[in-house]
């Protein structure tokens, strides 16, 4: 697995705000969406959530903006884990977006952790899929366990 998850976004003119440059929501539809994609790379598909009674639930999400994206820009978005426990029911996923030189665009971070969907409640993600992807997730070149 490589450090980082890396994937072209397909920009569209409904992402743009008035200023013509990305609307500051779609940051986060995309980052929502590749976290669900690599999860599902991983072998967290919903079938599995559906199956074993548990989803991830975000406490914080945060976008930082470095530099406008506008809708003729190459644009590129990488997920990766900065921080988890070690039992891997707390984390922060932080996505970046850069461009074709590797500038950074912007840079969104959140918090979150496993919820029992039949309970409400935090929980620890104990099925032998999740543990095996949590391992295998990207990881920040400053991880830190937590």
């Amino acid at each position: 697995m490589p450090i980082t998850y890396k994937k072209k976004l397909d920009l569209r003119w409904s992402d743009l705000d008035p200023n013509f440059h990305l609307r500051h929501s779609v940051y986060y539809d995309f980052g929502a969406q590749q976290r669900i994609e690599l999860l599902h790379d991983l072998g967290i598909t919903a079938a599995v959530l559906q199956r074993e009674q548990f989803g991830p639930v975000i406490f914080r999400e945060e976008c930082v903006f470095k530099r406008e994206i506008r809708l003729t820009d190459t644009v590129f978005i990488t997920a990766a884990i900065a921080r988890m426990r070690a039992d891997g029911s707390r984390w922060t996923f932080q996505h970046t977006f850069i461009d074709e030189d590797e500038r950074v665009l912007a840079v969104l971070s959140l918090d979150g952790a496993w919820l029992d969907t039949r309970l409400r409640k935090l929980a620890n993600p104990t099925p032998a899929v999740v543990q095996a992807a949590l391992a295998d997730f990207p990881k920040t070149t400053d991880f830190a366990w937590i």
